[in-house]
């Protein structure tokens, strides 16, 4: 028997439950059509995916208790650090065929992972590009609703304001995996937190939550955040 419930607080985002138990899922914008070897679930006229919190920040996120999540419906959402496509398949489930997720990749040979996702998913946006460097692919984005960041370099929330500079709207909303081994493997990670959110209220960012990730990954803490 397999039942699905919408999330209590957050659109678009749904439990399975089965004999195993309960699961994460969203909604699959292409029926039929994995991306990580998920579990497919047909429930009615919809099939639902499961999402792995262990395979997914935002699925960690979530399963920690994380505010809000900023991806609704029909939102433009620029992801930096798409990698091969997994967290953002589910956020293009999220938005569905009325929203938008553009995809920043840095590395050639991932991207080419990340094309066999996109070519099924006209909603997804592939772009090779350098998230520190974001006036290279200016001409390729719109304004939009939320800028989720996941890469792992050294200034990760510089990388992620001055992308809020470019493409943000105002009142806009972000999302940072703050991945602490990557800013500075000597430091303790709750101190890279609090360097990486200090940066983010400097650049006029209010902070509304953080969660750290573990036990779905260790030294990692995922912020949320508004442009004011």
């Amino acid at each position: 028997m397999v039942n699905v419930s919408e999330h209590p607080k957050f659109k678009g985002v749904f439990y399975v439950e089965t004999d195993a138990g309960r699961q994460l899922a969203t909604e699959n914008l292409t029926p039929g059509s994995r991306v990580y070897g998920e579990e497919l679930y047909r429930i009615g006229d919809a099939e639902y995916r499961a999402w792995s919190p262990y395979r997914s920040k935002l699925g960690a996120a979530i399963e920690k208790g994380i505010r809000s999540v900023p991806v609704n419906p029909g939102s433009k959402v620029l992801y930096l650090g798409a990698a091969s496509g997994t967290t953002p398949s589910h956020v293009s489930d999220i938005v569905g065929s009325k929203g938008k997720v553009y995809c920043v990749e840095f590395a050639p040979r991932v991207i080419r992972e990340l094309l066999e996702v996109t070519a099924k998913r006209s909603n997804m946006i592939p772009i090779l590009g350098d998230a520190r460097n974001p006036s290279s692919y200016r001409f390729f984005l719109e304004l939009v609703d939320v800028i989720y960041c996941d890469v792992a370099q050294p200034e990760q929330a510089k990388l992620l304001a001055d992308n809020s500079d470019y493409f943000l709207k105002r009142g806009g909303k972000i999302m940072i995996a703050i991945k602490a081994r990557s800013v500075d493997v000597t430091m303790d990670p709750s101190q890279v937190f609090k360097q990486e959110v200090k940066i983010l209220e400097e650049r006029s960012f209010k902070i509304l939550d953080l969660k750290h990730l573990e036990p779905y990954e260790k030294d990692h803490a995922m912020v949320l955040g508004e442009r004011v």
